[in-house]
């Protein structure tokens, strides 16, 4: 019996050994790589989009660097250049929009202007006019305003190629 026991803890005490030195290491090792994504996690989640909740009033303008999803009552301006505006299907809207991109769920009441598309969904509403380079209207979709489709690369030709055009029909007449 005494064998046992020994073999027992002979056995006992190497393996623990091996897990005790093995344990506090790998909370050493875990927590920096823990801490490390963490904070960046969350970092590159508030840059992808933040988010205004159902029960969220805003009254003002609203700017910053990052994609916003509305799903609350904003009344102000939105400006938002280079990033994502997204009302969602409880958002309601009264306010100018400029952004990259605007994609329209719920009741927007004001004009847009995206430097790249406008979105709006079967569900959303839109009563203003919009400016952007590419616009969709999916089935379903209300939308009363003027649209205006903006080409940057045509925009800056034009404008030089006017002028030198009206330069010499001045000349000749």
């Amino acid at each position: 019996m005494w064998k046992p026991n020994q073999s027992s803890n002979s056995s006992q005490t190497p393996s623990n050994e091996p897990v005790r030195p093995a344990a506090p290491a790998a909370p050493a090792s875990y927590e920096p790589p823990a801490r490390t994504p963490a904070p960046s996690a969350s970092s590159a989640a508030s840059s992808e989009q933040a988010t205004i909740g159902k029960s969220l009033v805003v009254k003002g303008e609203v700017t910053g660097s990052e994609s916003l999803y509305i799903d609350g009552k904003v009344e102000g301006a939105i400006n938002l250049p280079g990033n994502r505006v997204t009302v969602g299907r409880n958002g309601q809207v009264s306010a100018n929009i400029t952004a990259r991109e605007i994609v329209v769920l719920g009741k927007v009441r004001g004009n847009m202007t995206a430097s790249d598309r406008v979105d709006i969904r079967s569900e959303g509403s839109l009563t203003g006019d919009v400016a952007a380079q590419r616009i969709s209207i999916e089935d379903g979709a209300f939308f009363k305003g003027g649209i205006d489709i903006r080409k940057p690369g045509n925009e800056a030709k034009a404008a030089p190629a006017a002028e030198p055009a009206k330069t010499p029909v001045a000349a000749q007449a």
